[in-house]
């Protein structure tokens, strides 16, 4: 066993599993670790990577369980001994340094008291707390537990044993503030972390596994509901579809544990196939997985429906390409959080302010593919969108966790020329479609008429064949055309 830290308390042995802990020069075993669950990361141990020009190795490894699924976090070792950790989920990566207990006070001053950490129970999602003198966003509140470890690290939670972690984003600002109430001597604090997010182009990371090894590691498996083959081709995933009967299959446990399916009656069939790939903004993304949503405003009885279609890129991680009524959209979960007014009509992010739009409650009907959190069918968030111009900002907010996403509108030309669709231009089409302009020879009246039978029409269409359980359409009146429009669920990359 080799501490290359002096921080270092615990290691893992790389052969047989044992845990040890130094104290001192004394070397203790206190039990074996769990198996690693195979996530087919790109990153290993001895990986080496800079930030702000510091130079850090990898030398340690953390795997966590949330009711979601699962996150990993690496001990990162920097040349001058100190740390830091890289979390890695969703296809986005965060790094964090540990926060002192107390502020700097100056050289000639002592540092002045910081308050304490208020207990996790305290934290709501959604709402806006001050801590250690800024503004921030709780973004979740999770109970988690040690799956397994790796390497050599700082601390280490009991196998097991659950304890409460709060992320919170900084307002209008990329970055996460970390909580974690681990498990600690009596009257020590909660553990403070300070993070933004990156990629492993600006990490500069050397000594990644090939990708050709992740994709000789296929994951395939019998679907537990009708027994056909299901085959697994994203790491990050943590649900799937059976192609054969269409149950979700929930795959946060991982492959080999027991399976959870759920069967899904009443399949939609997506206008742009899964596995699809097309360049979008310069990018290239593949339609990875798809999923039908309701939403409902507060109030009203009526149901509208969208399609929400997650992209994924390796370099760039998830995006979402939203399909609704009132026209197309391309969204990315962002890692900071918006500042709404005190009454939530507007939101001001990036220097820009934006105008509330629709309130309502969103829920998923149906969903093919993989995703990278734990969808099921009924999962409800309640949901405001805002614009700004073709800017579009989305927050969703379940029980334990808002997320914020961003993006803008795309035309339904665009998203037909980039996934070679050409043939479906007039299917595609939405409410960005050139706007009715009347030929010459037609009177007013003429036009008025034409005016009003369409409206008619519409009318009867709207009530007898669209059901928002299975269609992209709007039963709500008027002006009204679709909501979700500026959709999509991720947790964008911090612990979760």
């Amino acid at each position: 066993m080799e501490f290359r830290s002096a921080q270092s308390t615990t290691a893992v042995c790389g052969y047989c599993q044992s845990t040890v802990v130094r104290q001192g020069d004394v070397l203790q075993r206190i039990g074996k670790m769990a198996e690693l669950f195979d996530d087919h990361s790109l990153l290993q141990l001895m990986a080496s990577g800079q930030i702000d020009g510091q130079p850090f190795t990898l030398v340690g490894r953390l795997q966590y369980r949330y009711p979601e699924g699962t996150w990993t976090e690496w001990n990162a070792l920097f040349n001058d001994g100190s740390s830091g950790s890289l979390a890695e989920d969703n296809g986005a990566y965060v790094f964090s340094r540990p926060l002192a207990p107390r502020a700097d006070g100056g050289v000639d001053a002592p540092a002045p008291p910081v308050p304490p950490v208020p207990p996790a129970e305290t934290f709501t999602p959604g709402t806006t707390v001050r801590l250690r003198g800024r503004a921030y966003t709780v973004a979740s509140t999770s109970t988690v537990s040690l799956l397994s470890a790796q390497g050599e690290l700082p601390h280490l939670p009991a196998l097991g044993q659950p304890f409460a972690m709060v992320e919170l984003r900084g307002q209008d600002a990329d970055e996460v503030l970390s909580i974690d109430y681990g498990p600690t001597l009596a009257g020590d604090a909660p553990e403070l972390s300070l993070g933004r997010p990156v990629t492993l182009d600006a990490l500069q990371m050397t000594g990644l596994k090939d990708s050709s090894e992740k994709d000789e590691k296929g994951r395939q498996f019998s679907c537990p509901n009708c027994g056909a083959p299901v085959e697994v081709k994203l790491a990050q995933s943590k649900a799937i579809t059976c192609r054969s009967c269409n149950s979700l299959i929930d795959l946060s446990r991982g492959i080999g544990a027991e399976l959870v399916e759920a069967e899904q009656k009443e399949p939609v069939r997506p206008l742009i196939p899964l596995g699809s790939t097309g360049t979008l903004q310069g990018v290239i993304w593949q339609v990875v997985g798809f999923q039908h949503r309701m939403g409902q405003e507060p109030g009203d009885d009526e149901l509208f429906g969208w399609d929400e279609y997650l992209l994924y890129n390796a370099r760039q991680g998830f995006s979402f390409l939203v399909d609704a009524t009132d026209g197309w959209s391309l969204v990315k979960p962002v890692t900071g959080a918006p500042v709404t007014s005190n009454n939530g009509k507007t939101a001001r992010w990036n220097g820009a302010v934006y105008q509330q739009q629709y309130q309502y409650r969103a829920e998923t009907t149906y969903a093919a593919g993989e995703f990278y959190w734990q969808v099921h069918r009924g999962q409800q968030t309640q949901n405001r969108d805002y614009a700004t111009g073709d800017k579009l900002l989305s927050l969703e907010q379940s029980r334990d966790e808002a997320t914020w996403s961003a993006g803008g509108k795309i035309s339904s030309d665009l998203v037909a020329s980039a996934f070679r669709l050409e043939g479906k231009k007039d299917l595609l089409k939405r409410a960005d479609a050139t706007p009715f302009s009347a030929a010459k020879g037609i009177g007013i009246v003429q036009l008025v008429i034409i005016l009003v039978v369409i409206l008619i029409v519409l009318s009867l269409l709207s009530r007898c064949s669209c059901d928002p359980k299975v269609e992209n359409c709007s039963t709500s009146s008027g002006a009204r055309s679709s909501g979700g429009s500026f959709g999509g669920f991720s947790s964008g990359g911090g612990h979760k």
